[in-house]
Formats: C-alpha cells, sequence, structure tokens
C-alpha cells in the first residue's frame, strides 16, 4: 500500500505581521518620531481594517523590536532611542580599553555609513540631519546639554547610508554610543570648548555628505571620531582607505 505524501502546508501571513510591518516602517522612515504616542488601539483598528487583537499582537512585536514602549494608562509610544535595551558593551567608558574598543567600533560602522550617505541620501534625510544640527546649534549656545541631537544626526547620517542593517545597528546601540558624547556636552566639555570643536566637525560631516562627495564624508567622519576619542584622552588609529574598503565589502 503506498502512502499519499502530505501536502505542504504553507504558513498562513497574518494580519498582525502586516500591520505590523507598516508601522514598523512608518516608525523608522521618522513619520512617528521617537517619544511620539502611537495612535489609540481604536483608531488603528478602524484604518487598517482589522480587530483590536490584531492590533495589539502588531504592537507586541514592536515592543519586542523596541520600537514601541508602552506607559501605564498613556498607551504605547515610539521608542527612544529605537531599538535600545538588549545590546549591552558592557564597561564602556569606564575602563580606557572599553572606551578605545567603542571608538573603533564607530570608526568601521559610522565612517562607512557617512559614505554612503553622501552617496544614497534623500532631501527628506538631509532635512533629518540639518534639524539635528541646528538643535546643537542651539545647545551650544545656550550651554546646554546637546548630547541627545549628537545622538540623533549620528543616527540620522546611519538611517541615510541606505542600508538598513546599519540604520538599525547605530539606532539599536546609540544609548551606548551616546555614554561617548556625554563629556563633550557636560558643562565643564561645554565651557572647555570641546562642544565647539565637536561641532565644527558635525558641519564638516553634513556638509560633505550634503554635497554629496562620498571620500569627503568618509574623511570629515573618520576625523571627528578621532578628534572625539582624543578628547577623551583615547587613541584610535586612523583607519587607512584600503581598510575601510575591506570593511565596506563586507558589510555590503
Amino acid at each position: 500500500m503506498s502512502s499519499d505524501r502530505l501536502p505542504r502546508i504553507l504558513r498562513p501571513h497574518r494580519l498582525s505581521e502586516e500591520v505590523g510591518a507598516v508601522l514598523d516602517r512608518r516608525i523608522r522612515s521618522g513619520a512617528f518620531a521617537p517619544g511620539e504616542r502611537l495612535p489609540t488601539e481604536a483608531r488603528l483598528s478602524e484604518e487598517f481594517a482589522v480587530s483590536r487583537t490584531v492590533v495589539r499582537e502588531a504592537i507586541a512585536r514592536l515592543k519586542a523590536d523596541g520600537l514601541v514602549e508602552s506607559r501605564q494608562g498613556a498607551g504605547a509610544f515610539v521608542a527612544r532611542p529605537l531599538g535600545a535595551g538588549v545590546f549591552r558593551m558592557g564597561s564602556g567608558l569606564a575602563e580606557a580599553e572599553g572606551a578605545h574598543e567603542i571608538f573603533e567600533l564607530r570608526l568601521i560602522v559610522e565612517v562607512a555609513a557617512a559614505e554612503r550617505a553622501a552617496l544614497r541620501r534623500t532631501p527628506e534625510q538631509l532635512e533629518a540631519m540639518a534639524a539635528a544640527l541646528a538643535r546643537m546649534e542651539v545647545a551650544l549656545t545656550r550651554g546646554e546639554d546637546g548630547a541627545m541631537a549628537d545622538d540623533d544626526f549620528h543616527c540620522a547620517i546611519a538611517t541615510a547610508s541606505g542600508n538598513p542593517l546599519i540604520g538599525r545597528f547605530v539606532a539599536f546601540v546609540s544609548q551606548e554610543f551616546s555614554a561617548s558624547r556625554a563629556p563633550t556636552w557636560s558643562a565643564e566639555g561645554v565651557a572647555g570648548g570641546l562642544a565647539g570643536a565637536a561641532q565644527d566637525e558635525h558641519r564638516a560631516v553634513f556638509e560633505a555628505i550634503a554635497a554629496g562627495d562620498a571620500e569627503l564624508a568618509r574623511q570629515a567622519a573618520q576625523q571627528h571620531l578621532v578628534s572625539a576619542a582624543g578628547r577623551l584622552g583615547v587613541v584610535v588609529p586612523t583607519l587607512l582607505a584600503a581598510d575601510l574598503q575591506h570593511i565596506d565589502k563586507g558589510m555590503a
């Protein structure tokens, strides 16, 4: 007696995944800003013509991805920063070796991101960079902490790289990277000219990206990160163009 093979059962595409994918794109594109409250379950249910249960499942997936967080009695909000809360870098700036490793990682990722951003950025992404740059300018003028705007500037560059994995990675670890920026934007850092020097470097990176000059963007980003490390007493050897090309091929 021959046995019939069971037919392949295709996994159905769940509505909650479709809704979650749309919300994911809106969040990552900036349509919903970090810290912004999402529409209510009722409004999303009406917009997507699905049940509240489907919406609830979609939001649960976004929470698991670190894109959304709940606040008791207030609803669901876009996480700030996106995707943070899972990966940790250990000692970080608390130890010299940890600081060196953080800046080396930033060099590898952010220099390549700046180069790609110069070639792939959209007008909207340039506006996001310019807005963060302007917020840092205001903070510098007022003697305030511009670390959050600094984070946003670097995340905007990563997003403009056109590689969603680079954008997501920088957003994912920006909370850890932020620790390497905090001393520059401390009261002592602002008074001592550290923030001013960093802002000059930010402008150079932005202008190169805006001009579409990939090589200049690479150089400006590298100079900024090496200088930022130096301001904290951390020596990070610069990467040669050949090294970066090898790294870029591995990340492409």
